[in-house]
């Protein structure tokens, strides 16, 4: 460490003893753009043996409970910088080393698990229904799952996952560690859009040589450190990928896509279904070229949004599509007829019960009727002759009946003659 560094980080720890309550929001803005003071300040981290690591590590705290955002934020940024150097010193039985960053550590776990009235906080996370909308999917893309989806989304019901309440931990043990690591991940990354640039680059860093350490991929990576192996476990991991995710699509392209290879190859060695989820997922959701986003401005996951297209499925089942199902089967009935034997005289049915006014039913064809139905049904919709008028021709209707009778027996009708 340089005597430069040394004296930028003692005017730091000074400095903010003798300042008064009033100037100390003034203070914490003004903190993010001394980038001389937090390249020091990871210089000092990096080096276990430094006698500024302690009083650094006390500031930090002290800057975390303050109650200033901004000076909370600002103590978050070194977080993953600060578990490496836990991790390695613990790997090699150097505790004594790494007793201030362990008490860092659990001071800030044991304030983010309470509340302020002190009471153990829950977590709750809604997992988000398929059936609805975002800025990731549309449901009609995702075909006949998005109608199971949509029933349950109407009877409201939803997944929710909680987590916690997470006890109080007085040191870190090697049952315990990974447990208080992850949690802390977990704040890091809810607070990942107001992380600068080298906090970004110091966790891809760390996910690779942590995953690395003491495996053959070490030596392709020409990593200098640490030989031992460094155990992980399966929700850490996913921490990791979560804030290497974000830092693809914020300007750190080319660190984020070694430390997911390195992830997805820590996750394959130790058979970690979760973490190969999700590394899988992001290595096939990532786009074909490089992101060459910006480093300043606001900071978000660039998503590609999906063009709005009809709700409806096409192989969706409904009262229309029913009908057509069953004029479709009466139309191959009205076919089948009509290629029957041309010798067979086939009596149409004719419905006399639609009679002039009513309207047809929807969606019914309109059928072309022939002249003799035609004239039939003009027949019936006519109105009742006259009672009357029809006692007349009885007479006449009987000697027809009569004729046709004695024809069918083979007999001469009586009065005529053989032609």
């Amino acid at each position: 460490m340089l005597t430069t560094e040394k004296g930028v980080v003692e005017e730091w720890l000074s400095e903010f003893k003798t300042l008064p309550e009033t100037s100390i929001s003034e203070y914490a803005r003004n903190l993010k753009d001394k980038s001389a003071l937090v390249s020091s300040l990871y210089k000092v981290i990096q080096e276990p043996q430094s006698e500024l690591l302690e009083p650094v590590c006390h500031q930090l705290f002290e800057f975390y409970r303050s109650g200033e955002k901004k000076l909370l934020l600002f103590t978050l940024q070194f977080l993953p910088e600060l578990m490496w150097c836990y991790l390695t010193m613990s790997t090699a039985w150097k505790r004594q080393s790494t007793g201030c960053v362990e008490a860092l550590l659990l001071g800030v776990y044991n304030l983010e698990i309470v509340d302020k009235q002190g009471h153990n906080k829950v977590l709750s996370f809604t997992i988000p229904s398929l059936s609805k909308p975002s800025i990731y999917h549309e449901p009609s893309s995702i075909g006949s799952m998005a109608l199971t989806e949509s029933a349950l989304s109407q009877h409201g019901l939803s997944k929710v996952v909680y987590s916690g309440p997470h006890p109080q931990r007085e040191m870190l043990t090697a049952q315990n560690k990974f447990e208080v690591l992850t949690f802390l991940l977990l704040c890091y990354n809810a607070a990942l859009t107001y992380m600068p640039s080298v906090s970004l680059q110091s966790l891809c860093q760390i996910s690779s040589r942590i995953c690395i350490c003491g495996y053959p991929r070490q030596h392709v990576r020409k990593y200098k450190g640490i030989n031992s192996r460094i155990p992980v476990s399966s929700e850490f991991m996913v921490q990791l990928l979560t804030g290497v995710y974000f830092a693809f699509y914020n300007g750190e392209w080319d660190m984020a896509q070694t430390a997911l290879e390195d992830i997805l190859y820590r996750a394959q060695l130790e058979l970690y279904p979760e973490p190969l989820l999700v590394a899988n997922a992001i290595k096939t959701s990532l786009p074909a070229v490089a992101m060459k986003s910006s480093k300043e401005g606001k900071r978000s996951i660039q998503v590609e949004i999906t063009q709005t297209s009809s709700r409806i499925s096409r192989n969706a089942v409904t009262s229309m599509s029913i009908r057509g199902h069953r004029w479709k089967r009466h139309e191959q009935d009205d076919n089948s007829q009509d290629s029957a034997d041309p010798g067979i005289l086939v009596i149409p049915e004719l419905s006399v019960t639609k009679v002039a006014g009513e309207r047809p039913g929807n969606g019914e064809k309109s059928k072309v009727l022939g002249e003799n139905d035609a004239q039939h049904v003009q027949g019936v919709q006519d109105p009742a002759p006259d009672p009357r008028a029809e006692s007349k021709g009885l007479p006449e209707l009987r000697r027809q009946k009569s004729v046709r009778r004695v024809m069918e027996d083979g007999l001469t009708p009586p009065g005529r003659g053989p032609l």
